[in-house]
């Protein structure tokens, strides 16, 4: 009978392949190469403009719920390609489905960084 692995080396495992998958999808998937580049931008512009310890956790929560839906789209995209790899309606309806998340979290975080930018750009001007 083989030992059971303890409960830390376990979660020490999955944490490794959570990073495994989260540098994986950042290095394939252009999408998240672009949201990279804006959440760096958005984290500069935070400490440019000095913002509040509220936009801040407002800021990383949309963060990595943008890029986390990202994940999960592109997690459903490769499941759906394995299950039918050939085009099918059902199968494209749940890609839209999964698109439209994404794209739904994103208007929501374009909103909150208009919410938090424009007053400060336009107080400099």
């Amino acid at each position: 009978m083989q030992k059971k692995e303890s409960f830390l080396v376990n979660r020490l495992k999955s944490i490794g392949y959570a990073f495994k998958g989260a540098l994986y999808l950042i290095k394939t998937e252009a999408s998240i190469k672009i949201q990279v580049f804006i959440a760096i931008a958005v984290t500069v512009a935070g400490f440019y403009f000095n913002i509040s310890k509220t936009e801040w956790l407002f800021q990383i929560a949309f963060i990595g719920l943008v890029m986390g839906m990202e994940g999960m789209n592109t997690a459903i995209e490769y499941i759906s390609d394995f299950i039918h790899p050939d085009r099918h309606d059902t199968i494209g309806k749940i890609k839209d489905i999964a698109a439209g998340a994404v794209f739904i979290t994103a208007v929501a975080a374009t909103i909150a960084a208009m919410i938090i930018y424009i007053p400060k750009i336009v107080l400099i001007n």
